[in-house]
């Protein structure tokens, strides 16, 4: 009833001395009299519709107000604040020449009530807090900038809204605005990449007007710009639109102290709140455009700080501020810290970050502004300090990323740091222990051929293979099993195929110096194995111009050989048996021809045959292999002194305690039986026949059926040399074996031959 009176009579100011106390009795003491709800609710109504209808004439009640305003903001009941938030916004705009002077009274119990559970209720708070500080005397700004601040995260969209809506009002209109520019506009700004639509364009919307205002209330301070700065940058962001001169101008001018707020907030341990910052981060940058590169210092480190982060929006945001630092930072300028940052890393823990945000910034930078710096950046990329010292996959995927970066910039300008970037290339795939590195690797080589017109690959290495073999050079005498440079041999003479066989002769010094058998013995290992995949296909490889052939006597004698040298210890057995294996290969391949081999024979066979004594089983197999191929190659050629030295170190291995070992070894035994030629008389050299014969003989009653069948094929070969004195050993040997059965056979394989082949 007493508010339908209110409403209705002429001059309701006239009761004010009758209704305020007894407002201020029940609503306004430090406990509320009043238990109900409703009514506590219909009382803070009634009080609004007093302000709205008295407005000036309450001003000797303020006090009151503000007292019975203090108690209900903070109300048990939801509807009591909200009501008590309208009839604070009445109050301050009823009553601004004395409002400002109570309105510092209000803020704390608003700030208890801006994280209420009812989004209404926190919309409510955040539009009286936005009239207090409005019809304040400007010197409260701070106490309620961090929750608002908190309230750009809220899950309510209405909330959101709000805090941009009173925000961009307190840029527009509050008296002292100017001396919090630089702590409300990042507020207004988080506004443009909220997800809502509705909000981001009132922000931007706010954004403008503000700008537009700052602008004409500087007009002559910007006169100049107004003037002659209206044209859009070359190399602007293709489909961005440019922020007005205004707002680019209050950002530059409150920079300085934006960025360390930046710096501060972007390390915040709430999600949310990083990947805002980040965003803003980018805002800030497109407004400043080339007046960041008085701030470039503390820029980076907060773009490397930020790079570290968990989260992947924080990281990509960076990168996108990053890519803008490279739009408008000139190259000469952001190079001079970047590059000095990749050789020193920012952080031990994270070495792969600066090379993070120079990917991202040379993305940004346009291509007639980077090209007069593209081999300056890739000779600090191929240095051995940044391409050498890391392995971690992220840091070579960086690294891959500068090399693309650059690649994609420069494209057909690419001829000038060809040579370095492929460097880079190698390397990472030397060290990369993850196949899909490796991959992403190749690919990039197929991107520097492209760029450069070039066909293939192998044109590629053709056109740097002897720059690439002077850089290993020049290092090959320091080289250890943990040097990369090996692992860079392998991956330039595998990927080159036969390009490697055009540089052969620029080669063969390498690998004489690292071969050499006082060097370290893993590195040694790995090259033999590396160099015996290659011989195993010497025509296109080494070999692939006839060039190798030239070279094979001196890789033999002064590499192969002097590394079969007998050592004690199983790492030296481990050599010995690489380079056998390499060995193998070098006669299997054709790297060698028959002629060579024949000549340096005397040299080979004794190391050779002094391999089949070797402790691993595996340099024994390899050894037989080898002996194999000698006597398949060069056989028939050799002197009868020199095959009666053969078989005898061969008859020891057929009781060798592998069954692969005595397989090989027996078929060396035939192959040497088959190298007899006229040149080797029976009779003279009887006596090696009869030794050779009785052990084979004894091979006939093997428990290994295998071993017995070739021990038969191979003495029938041998009945063709010396048929009568076969006959008379098997006859010996027949009835002292288990089962006769293999001896018969080849007894019936004599007799059946031509009677002059048994004529003796």
């Amino acid at each position: 009833m007493t508010t339908e009176f209110i409403r209705c009579i002429p001059k309701p100011e006239e009761s004010l001395p009758y209704l305020m106390p007894c407002l201020a009795q029940r609503l306004g003491e430090k406990e509320i009299m009043e238990p109900a709800e409703e009514l506590r609710l219909l009382a803070v109504e009634m009080l609004t519709l007093t302000v709205d209808v008295c407005g000036k004439h309450l001003a000797p009640y303020l006090t009151e107000i503000i007292n019975i305003l203090q108690r209900t903001v903070v109300d048990p009941f939801p509807d009591v604040r909200r009501e008590s938030c309208k009839c604070t916004i009445n109050v301050a705009k009823s009553m601004p020449e004395h409002f400002h002077m109570h309105a510092e009274n209000l803020l704390k119990p608003l700030m208890q009530t801006i994280s209420h559970q009812h989004s209404r209720v926190r919309v409510s708070v955040i539009e009286a807090t936005g009239a207090v500080i409005q019809h304040s005397n400007g010197k409260n700004v701070d106490d309620v900038l961090s929750h608002l601040a908190q309230r750009l995260f809220d899950d309510s969209p209405q909330v959101r809204r709000a805090v941009t809506a009173v925000v961009g009002d307190w840029l527009l209109q509050m008296r002292d605005r100017y001396s919090y520019f630089h702590k409300l506009i990042p507020l207004l700004l988080t506004g443009i990449n909220d997800e809502i639509p509705e909000i981001r364009c009132l922000a931007a919307d706010l954004w403008k007007q503000v700008g537009a205002q700052w602008e004409k209330e500087n007009e002559d301070d910007i006169k100049d710009k107004l003037d002659f700065l209206l044209t859009q940058p070359p190399f602007y962001p293709p489909g961005v639109e440019r922020p007005g001169l205004g707002c680019r101008e209050l950002v530059v001018r409150n920079l300085g102290r934006l960025v360390p707020a930046i710096s501060h907030d972007i390390t915040d341990w709430l999600v949310p709140t990083r990947v805002s910052t980040s965003q803003l981060l980018s805002l800030l940058l497109l407004h400043a455009e080339d007046h960041s590169i008085q701030h470039l210092q503390p820029l980076l480190a907060t773009l490397y700080c930020a790079c570290t982060d968990v989260e992947r929006d924080v990281v990509c945001n960076v990168l996108a501020a990053a890519k803008l630092l490279g739009t408008f930072v000139p190259p000469v300028v952001f190079l001079k810290l970047l590059l000095d940052h990749v050789t020193n890393p920012y952080s031990s823990s994270h070495p792969w970050v600066p090379l993070m945000v120079l990917v991202a910034v040379l993305g940004g930078c346009s291509k007639p502004l980077l090209k007069p710096h593209l081999e300056e950046i890739a000779n600090k990329l191929v240095q051995p300090v940044v391409c050498q010292e890391y392995q971690q996959v992220v840091y070579l995927e960086q690294l891959l990323a500068c090399v693309d970066a650059l690649l994609c910039q420069c494209e057909s300008d690419s001829s000038a740091v060809s040579l370095q970037l492929l460097q880079v290339l190698v390397t990472v795939q030397s060290l990369s222990t993850e196949p899909h590195l490796s991959e992403k690797a190749l690919e990039s080589v197929h991107f520097l051929c492209k760029v450069q017109g070039l066909d293939s690959v192998k044109d590629l290495y053709r056109q740097h293979m002897s720059q690439l073999l002077d850089w290993l050079s020049a290092s090959v005498n320091t080289w250890s099993s943990y040097s990369p440079q090996r692992l860079q041999l392998h991956i330039i003479v595998i990927q080159s195929g036969p390009v490697i066989g055009e540089f052969v002769s620029q080669l063969m010094p390498l690998l004489c110096s690292c071969l050499q058998p006082d060097r370290d013995i893993e590195m040694r290992m790995t090259i033999f194995t590396m160099l015996a995949k290659l011989l195993l296909d010497a025509t296109n490889t080494l070999d692939s111009q006839g060039h190798f052939r030239d070279e094979s006597e001196k890789f033999l004698c002064e590499v192969l050989l002097p590394n079969l040298v007998w050592r004690a210890g199983r790492t030296a057995a481990a050599v010995r048996t690489s380079a056998l294996s390499c060995l193998l290969a070098l006669l299997h391949g054709g790297a060698i021809t028959p002629g060579q081999l024949l000549c340096l024979e005397e040299k080979v066979s004794p190391q050779v045959l002094s391999a089949l004594e070797e402790d691993s089983q595996m340099g024994r197999l390899m050894a037989c292999r080898s002996l194999s191929t000698i006597l398949r190659l060069i056989g028939t050629s050799l002197h009868p002194e020199a095959l009666n030295k053969i078989y005898p170190m061969l008859l020891k291995r057929l009781d060798d305690s592998s069954e692969e070992v005595r397989s090989v070894a027996l078929q060396a035994l035939g192959l040497w039986l088959s190298s007899l030629t006229k040149d080797y008389h029976p009779e003279l050299y009887a006596a090696h026949l009869q030794l050779l014969f009785q052990q084979l003989l004894l091979y006939l009653d093997d428990p290994d059926d295998s071993v017995q069948g070739q021990a038969l094929e191979i003495l029938k070969k041998g009945s063709s040399v010396h048929p009568s004195l076969l006959r008379r050993e098997a006859e010996a040997v027949r009835d002292k074996q288990r089962n006769p059965f293999y001896c018969d056979q080849l007894l019936q394989h004599i007799i059946s031959l031509p009677a002059e082949a048994r004529a003796e």
